[in-house]
């Protein structure tokens, strides 16, 4: 964590949640690393290397796409969240813009997939969802006109990944979220978008929804891990995932009640560690 880019606002909105640059900061410098160990995993299984040209939506603030492209893969990201993209522009495209600077390892592109295929006009050959689904009623709405727009562009049997949370008796921070959902359900009764428990099948029917072909799938730890309890709140807000409650409530209520349901998972030296469960799913175009 950098200090000088997580800064707090306690002067801001209590019922909004906080602004879009400083969560977007909180979610590079916090929680994004969290799913590391995800990244990983399946680029290993995969054998991402240079022969790759790797299609990301959601790509956030891009740090799957930096691991990719350490191996040698063309990347290419998609996201919706601008403070997100400026941040994994910053990460991708640091000399942007800079006379001599080398040929981009990377494009990034806000809101839909890109017009075309990669850099080098050959179409893609993998297309990874790395924003896990399965823990919030109605969070894989979006993601199957997103497949729709981008399996155009990808070449004949291309590899898509799909990510969820595990089981919930597999992941601590399970009881943590369902504060979100206890928050926005005692103001506002029935508002959907609430906590529910993962399902087992939910990777599989977006696959089928899709029109993709399971071909494999995996489960990884990821434990998330803070210095501290701010960090943690500060973390799991940046998520988006406590929105509804912060709406129907106010972000200090959120963010006390938050904490509190942490204590089961602090240490002695006030770190915080949840240990977690990702699955992920191979898919064939």
């Amino acid at each position: 964590m950098t200090p000088t880019l997580v800064r707090n606002h306690r002067d801001a909105d209590a019922s909004a949640p906080a602004d879009a640059g400083t969560r977007a900061r909180d979610w590079a410098e916090i929680q994004e690393r969290m799913l590391a160990p995800l990244y990983e995993a399946v680029y290993d299984r995969l054998e991402v290397g240079p022969a790759t040209r790797m299609l990301s939506l959601g790509c956030g603030s891009g740090l799957a796409m930096l691991v990719a492209a350490a191996r040698g893969a063309q990347v290419t990201g998609v996201d919706s969240d601008r403070e997100r993209l400026a941040l994994a522009r910053a990460r991708l495209l640091p000399e942007e813009g800079v006379e001599g600077a080398p040929a981009h390892r990377a494009r990034l592109h806000e809101s839909g997939p890109p017009a075309g295929a990669g850099a080098d006009g050959a179409p893609y050959d993998l297309i990874t969802v790395f924003e896990p689904i399965g823990c919030a009623a109605g969070d894989a709405e979006g993601l199957v006109p997103a497949l729709e727009s981008a399996l155009p562009l990808a070449a004949r049997g291309a590899t898509v990944v799909l990510t969820g949370w595990g089981p919930p008796e597999r992941c601590a921070t399970a009881p943590v979220l369902r504060v979100a959902a206890r928050l926005t359900e005692s103001s506002r009764p029935q508002r959907p978008g609430g906590w529910r428990p993962t399902l087992r099948d939910d990777l599989e029917d977006v696959a089928a929804r899709a029109g993709l072909k399971p071909d494999g799938s995996g489960r990884v730890s990821c434990p998330f891990g803070y210095a501290d309890p701010d960090s943690a709140v500060r973390g799991l807000l940046s998520t988006g995932l406590f929105d509804a409650a912060v709406r129907a409530t106010d972000r200090s209520q959120v963010e006390k009640e938050v904490a509190e349901a942490l204590h089961p998972y602090r240490r002695a030296d006030s770190t915080v560690w949840m240990p977690n469960v990702f699955r992920y799913l191979v898919c064939a175009t």
